[in-house]
């Protein structure tokens, strides 16, 4: 369970917080919206190592490309593939 504390507490008490982040994620809120996270450095370097292991899509096939651009939208889901304003 991540904890959570508005920035203006956060600035308050630095120290206590910083700690806190080096159990679990901090959830930093400002005017009771989520705003960011405090969190470890090994966290920090896990997830980061896991987002650059992601790697890249490997591009479709010609027959894949195909059947893609062949699929119709099933009726009653026309309006999914309208541009949003």
């Amino acid at each position: 369970m991540t904890v959570s504390v508005a920035a203006s507490d956060l600035q308050k008490d630095f120290d206590h917080w910083h700690e806190q982040a080096m159990r679990e994620p901090v959830q930093i809120t400002s005017q009771g919206r989520e705003t960011a996270y405090l969190l470890s450095a090994a966290v920090f370097h896990e997830l980061w190592a896991g987002f650059a292991r992601g790697g890249t899509v490997s591009p479709l096939s010609d027959e894949e490309m195909a059947m893609i651009l062949d699929a119709e939208v099933p009726a009653g889901h026309a309006d999914a593939d309208a541009p949003t304003p």
